[in-house]
């Protein structure tokens, strides 16, 4: 972090570089005469979180800029030269939005002036195509330009390494250290386009990737007798939210055989500005308006919709009385779980070392229809980097197989030739169990509640808070503070059995007052369970200014559920005030 008290000369030495791009120059002018803007701008580096580089786009070292990208992959060109496997290469892809396609040619430049091969993509793309490729072109590395759900101001960066998962927090560590030794991100040297091109370090990937990624997912259908029957008789609804996921989406149901499928054209087009949404989150409803809007005109059994960058799928049901239901994603991933383990036990094709992987903060639900056809379930830290992290190690040991993989923020990955979440895949496993469960006369709606029925009614909820700037890093400090301390004002009548604090490495059990070392890396996150086997976590967010708590209940019915839900937000809501 820069000193407060330097941050006005670090303003100064970016508003008196002569070369400096226009945009940002213009920026800096409008700002200068607001010290607080000033400070806020550049009081810091932006650093690497959960899922990477994340801000506001604008000049200074707090944003997102073609000089923070340009420093950022600097650091990782001197990482990857000291592997010793810059011959191998980086793959680099991007979203719609603004600079997203200027920023990874940046980043490709700057590899190129260090003798590293970059092979851009020609068009924006999926990110869970970027993981792909990184595995299939065995590259060193990838690079994916996206701010995911963000709105249309902020823009983002994420790495990922040879296994095509997310960094690592190692690997990430070291890179860190590699980008926190460069001082001056204005003066990072870039080879020109032409020159690249000429040397062979700058290439430009076409649909050859795209593909063969389709080919892959289509081929694990789980039951394509059903889909030649039935396909043809599922209406259904999707939108991209004007980003990456309308070509491989589209294409991966088409090629499936479902032909009854609706873009819903206003939301179809690649538009940085996202006009139609102010918050591109598969995870609201809000989001889903005109999709809602044009199911209802066509009937629609299922209506679906992908984040910018096309990791994420939201998804609603139609009920009984023609009204749409938006599924969490807990309910998402328990259906896919059912269903994925009716499948391969009626083939005979569930292996008895297939592993299930989900986050500390996803529903148990899952994990209890898995343990019924005596399948392990893994918990991980949040953050979909470490689903790919227990897949490598899968891999690596040979023991153990990798089954499924979620996280209740709308993140599923069904086959580990990704090493991310993958909205592509999860369409099309949607859209196959809306086909099976319509062709019995049943629907995704009707098997939730038998779920329900069988294992408890499970309800969760998220409350986030957000807090910006210096203050507020300030503010959720003291809020974890308090939670860790187990301040008395917070845990009075919280009736709380156990803890477990993964940043203090320690399991408390308030019961016997017995205490235990956690299992999981070390992460500012604390995880609160109940008398009533209710929980609660607590962390900051590692990509925006915000804490984040989640909450989950269990009960006998919807109703009871509800009650104790309600019960609980007003606890916390209280706390937190």
């Amino acid at each position: 972090m820069i000193d407060v008290e330097q941050f006005n000369t670090v303003y100064q030495r970016w508003q008196g570089k002569d070369d400096l791009d226009p945009e940002m120059k213009s920026d800096l002018l409008e700002i200068a005469e607001d010290r607080e803007e000033i400070r806020e701008r550049f009081y810091k580096n932006l650093e690497f979180g959960t899922a990477g580089m994340r801000g506001l786009m604008g000049a200074g070292t707090n944003r997102m800029n073609l000089y923070m990208v340009r420093r950022t992959t600097q650091g990782l060109a001197n990482y990857i030269k000291k592997q010793g496997a810059a011959c191998q290469g980086v793959v680099i892809a991007y979203d719609p939005r603004r600079h997203s396609k200027d920023f990874a040619l940046q980043a490709g430049l700057v590899l190129a002036r260090n003798g590293i091969r970059a092979l851009v993509f020609k068009e924006i793309t999926a990110t869970p195509i970027l993981s792909y490729a990184v595995k299939a072109l065995e590259m060193t590395a990838g690079i994916v330009v996206t701010a995911s759900h963000n709105p249309k101001e902020y823009n983002g960066y994420k790495l990922y390494w040879r296994d095509g998962g997310q960094l690592t927090n190692l690997v990430s560590q070291d890179i860190t250290e590699e980008i926190d030794q460069l001082k001056n991100e204005l003066d990072i040297p870039v080879m020109s386009v032409e020159e690249a091109e000429q040397q062979g370090l700058l290439q430009w990937i076409d649909e050859e990737v795209l593909q063969s990624y389709l080919q892959k997912v289509v081929s694990q259908v789980l039951r394509p007798d059903i889909l030649k029957l039935h396909a043809k008789d599922c209406c259904i609804v999707y939108t991209p939210f004007h980003g990456t996921g309308l070509v491989p989406v589209r294409e991966a149901l088409c090629r499936a055989g479902f032909a009854n499928v609706f873009i819903v054209p206003e939301q179809a087009a690649p538009d940085s500005d996202f006009p139609t949404v102010r918050y591109p989150n598969p995870e609201d409803v809000k989001a889903f308006a005109l999709a809602l809007d044009l199911a209802q005109r066509v009937q629609a059994d299922l209506v679906m919709g992908t984040d910018p960058d096309a990791d994420r799928l939201g998804a609603a049901a139609r009920d009984a009385s023609g009204e749409y239901q938006l599924l969490s994603g807990n309910q998402i991933g328990a259906l896919m779980i059912d269903y994925i383990l009716r499948a391969k036990t009626e083939s005979r094709s569930l292996s008895d070392h297939a592993v299930i992987i989900k986050t500390i903060v996803t529903s148990s639900l899952g994990a209890e229809i898995a343990a019924k056809y005596g399948i392990r379930c893994l918990d991980v830290l949040t953050g979909f980097k470490y689903i790919g992290e227990k897949i490598k190690e899968f891999e690596t040991s040979g023991t153990t197989s990798f089954l499924f993989g979620y996280e209740e923020s709308n993140g599923f990955l069904i086959h580990d030739f990704v090493r991310d979440k993958d909205s592509v895949q999860a369409a099309l496993l949607m859209a196959e169990m809306t086909a099976y469960y319509k062709s019995s006369g049943g629907s995704l709606l009707n098997r939730l509640q038998e779920l329900f029925e069988e294992f408890g009614f499970f309800k969760e909820a998220q409350i986030s808070y957000g807090f910006e700037g210096i203050a507020g890093q300030e503010k959720i400090a003291r809020i974890m503070k308090r939670f860790r301390e187990r301040d008395p004002e917070i845990f009075s009548g919280l009736n709380a059995v156990r803890i477990k604090d993964y940043l203090l490495e320690t399991e408390y059990d308030l019961l016997t007052g017995k205490t235990g070392k956690t299992t999981l890396p070390k992460a500012d996150v604390i995880h609160i369970t109940r008398e009533d086997k209710s929980w609660i976590c607590i962390r900051p967010s590692g990509t925006e200014p915000k804490i984040k708590i989640y909450l989950s209940v269990r009960a006998h019915d919807t109703q009871g559920a509800d009650a104790q839900m309600e019960k609980l937000q007003r606890f916390i809501t209280k706390a937190i005030k």
